[in-house]
């Protein structure tokens, strides 16, 4: 059978996919020169913006669901819609995020490459090819589509780490990520296969339907709440193997030294973009496939997200190095991001996966523009440490206040609204959703993640040292960064209400 491929609902990620193609060939046969490399980087930069304006024309389009690569009518079950790929209010909140924060890292790969030494062709090819697993993922609907989208976002991220050639540190954590991700992905395969020997089917609309109850699994009879051990398994395996992509607790090791090691757009690539593919492939696996088995997961996603809060934010108490301790701050995200997918599921099967996602969204901004002026730092100074950035008001006053702004944010405090009401977002679903203890553990955390957050800002406005007073450079597509994630952290501040509005929307059609 021939089936009608819906160009539209794909062109985000096959824009991408075919602007990858094109850097490639234009490196191939353009001379190799500095212009090549500004060249590439305007490529792909427009790529990017290209891939962004069709999501955001899906969406003006009334975000009326678009399906494809679906099971011809006459094999499927009429009862349940069977597609690989579907483009929804879901698809498009998580698409016009990644792609958003992938202007960023082109911004700041600009300043990267600038220097020469890191091939810069194979960088934005594989820089896209990550983009187009990152865009792909929300809009899986299948187990299959979905591990591929997450490899795809995962693999080209090893070679982007140890492209900083003879670099033992680069290469170390090009290694560390290579291996846990390699165990992360055997692991959630595993649980994969368990959840299709019971259920007969890799979509999720027909695995919500079985693991709800309403219908049989061949060989095996299944009612709401009750799973044989060997589901539970596969449940417990697939948390672990997503748990492992968002650095949640006690699968956490990897982060700072891979942040630390990888080049900066790749710690920031690691921190949002990645992060956000694996949350999207959490939230469909747990809310699209497995709602009717809550009872099972919703206690082991409580528990990691109460020790990936605390563990992180502990751990980035003792850090001196500026990338290092965004990377455990980044690991204490996840715990608040987490935490919402842990409430009392409602009698329709959905959980608060709004709050998830307005925290994923805010928390991208504040993130980024941290990681932008830390990009800038790193140009001037060669150890990267909080007391690099002493004074740095008084030598760069936009660069440290936006720092000192985001900052703020990360920590949820006036004038960073936008972190503040992204957690109150999260706090009210808990305390609603009847999880006070979660909640309190969450308040908890909030006030430790307040003393580093704190110290850091302090440093930006205590006088520097003659010996740190660092000659200043310009970095414009550094400077743009910079500019536009403050900018949206600045407006998710004053309307703080557009992030609900759309995060509210997002629904699985």
């Amino acid at each position: 059978m021939i089936q009608q491929i819906d160009y539209f609902a794909i062109a985000p990620p096959l824009v991408l996919a075919l602007t990858a193609g094109l850097v490639l060939l234009l490196d191939a046969f353009l001379p190799a020169r500095p212009r090549t490399r500004g060249a590439l980087g305007f490529v792909t930069l427009a790529g990017v913006l290209v891939s962004l304006g069709f999501v955001v024309a899906q969406a003006a389009g009334g975000g009326t669901p678009r399906s494809t690569f679906c099971v011809p009518p006459g094999l499927a079950d009429p009862a349940t819609a069977q597609c690989s790929f579907v483009a929804d209010r879901f698809t498009l909140v998580f698409a016009g995020m990644v792609l958003a924060a992938a202007v960023v890292v082109v911004l700041l790969s600009m300043t990267e490459l600038a220097g020469g030494g890191i091939p810069v062709g194979e960088w934005y090819f594989l820089l896209l090819c990550t983009f187009v697993g990152a865009v792909t993922l929300p809009a899986s609907r299948d187990l299959i589509m979905l591990v591929v989208a997450l490899e795809l976002v995962s693999l080209p991220v090893f070679a982007l780490t140890a492209l900083k050639r003879y670099d033992g540190r680069s290469s170390e954590a090009a290694v560390k990520l290579f291996v846990v991700s390699v165990v992360s992905t055997a692991v959630m395969l595993y649980g994969v296969s368990l959840l299709y020997g019971i259920a007969g089917t890799v979509f999720l609309s027909r695995l919500e339907e079985v693991f709800g109850g309403q219908a049989e699994a061949p060989g095996v009879a299944l009612v709401q709440g009750d799973l044989p051990a060997v589901g539970t398994v596969g449940v417990v395996l697939v948390v672990a193997g997503f748990a492992f992509k968002i650095a949640a607790v006690p699968f956490h090791a990897w982060a700072a030294d891979v942040y630390q090691g990888a080049p900066v757009p790749v710690a920031a690539l690691l921190s949002v973009v990645s992060k956000a593919a694996g949350f999207a492939g959490l939230i469909l696996v747990l809310v699209a496939a497995l709602s009717g088995q809550a009872a099972t997961w919703i206690p082991i996603v409580a528990v990691l997200a109460a020790l990936t809060m605390t563990a992180g934010n502990l751990l980035a108490l003792r850090q001196r190095s500026a990338v290092r301790l965004l990377a455990w701050s980044s690991v204490a995200q996840s715990g608040y991001i987490l935490a919402p997918l842990a409430v009392t599921v409602t009698a329709d099967g959905v959980t608060a996966v709004g709050a998830s996602m307005a925290y994923l969204v805010i928390y991208a901004a504040m993130n980024l523009g941290a990681f932008a002026v830390v990009m800038l730092v790193s140009k001037t100074t060669t150890r990267n440490e909080l007391d690099d950035y002493r004074g740095l008001v008084f030598r760069r006053p936009v660069a440290g206040l936006a720092l000192a702004f985001c900052l703020i944010c990360l920590a949820g405090l006036p004038p960073g609204l936008a972190g503040l009401f992204a957690k109150v977002f999260v706090f009210r679903e808990l305390v609603e959703g009847g999880s006070g203890w979660l909640a309190l553990v969450m308040a908890a955390n909030t006030v430790i993640g307040l003393y580093y957050y704190a110290v850091w800002t302090a440093r930006l406005f205590a006088p520097a040292a003659e010996r740190d007073a660092a000659p200043r450079r310009t970095f414009p597509a550094t400077g743009s960064a910079i500019g536009l994630a403050v900018a949206v952290a600045v407006l998710f501040s004053v309307a703080p209400q557009l992030v609900l509005d759309a995060t509210a929307l997002s629904a699985f059609g």
